[in-house]
């Protein structure tokens, strides 16, 4: 089943990163977040992507096409351009199977979606969409499984959003007793991690945000959630990216579910 990986915004509130580079190429660790979203899906038997491209396309080419020279010692006559590479000290394997499709700089969501269907094969009912800024430690398997007990014609995986301000407690009289900070929700949002079949090519429509096809199908009565109660965090500014470092670094990332 191929993945659709949503890449090509200009991720313009985190401006000291996105100014060089696309978003999804912001580093979390030694290794772009895009990196970690697709560790997720090959973790679970889903290792075929397919890179919706736009803002700074050639900056996602260029990282996997010399993963080779990136992740692996190598010896390089200078003179011959000839290269050995020493795969016996390769440090990991990834078995990404990647088709970049430029989808346009200013193309929306949505569009993007529709301009990877010629890529997904014709026996195939069911493909997976995800952004390529947000990680969780979900299992792609029970989604799947989720979403054909279901029967709908799509299924995004819902997620508790965590409040960017503390909140503050107050009793009687308006006396504040306490503050939490910044607590997660008990309200539901769409994390990514989202799976259709392929009727859904009939309700995006170029021009327009993903969201519209969603509200589509939910008027259908054609759209199902698959409520995860884990661990999700999305990058949408340069504290959320710091956040996220300081969480690799510990000894137990919360989504990494590969090995």
């Amino acid at each position: 089943m191929k993945v659709i990986i949503l890449c090509g915004g200009t991720g313009t509130r985190l401006k000291e990163e996105t100014e060089f580079k696309p978003k999804p190429m912001v580093y979390v660790g030694n290794q772009p977040i895009i990196w970690h979203v697709m560790k997720i899906y090959a973790s679970a038997g889903f290792n075929e992507f397919i890179l919706a491209l736009g803002y700074k396309a050639d900056y996602i080419k260029d990282f996997f096409l010399n993963q080779k020279a990136f992740t692996t010692d190598f010896t390089l006559d200078t003179n011959t351009h000839k290269t050995n590479f020493h795969f016996e000290n390769r440090r990991y394997l990834d078995r990404f199977k990647i088709t970049f499709v430029d989808t346009g700089i200013d193309t929306l969501p949505g569009e993007r979606i529709l301009r990877c269907k010629e890529y997904i094969p014709k026996n195939d009912k069911y493909f997976m969409v995800t952004y390529g800024d947000g990680v969780a430690d979900i299992d792609p398997q029970l989604l799947v499984k989720y979403h054909k007990k279901q029967k709908t014609i799509g299924t995004i995986t819902g997620v508790h959003p965590r409040s960017k301000y503390g909140l503050v407690k107050v009793g009687k009289k308006n006396q504040i007793f306490g503050f939490q900070e910044k607590p997660v929700l008990s309200d539901w949002v769409n994390g990514g991690f989202m799976i259709f079949d392929k009727r859904v090519f009939d309700y995006l429509k170029a021009g327009e945000m993903e969201h519209e096809a969603l509200r589509r199908l939910a008027r259908e009565k054609q759209l199902s959630l698959y409520k995860h109660e884990g661990f999700w965090y999305a990058i949408d500014t340069y504290k959320e990216l710091e956040d996220l470092n300081k969480l690799w670094l510990g000894k137990n990332p919360p989504w990494k579910v590969w090995k």
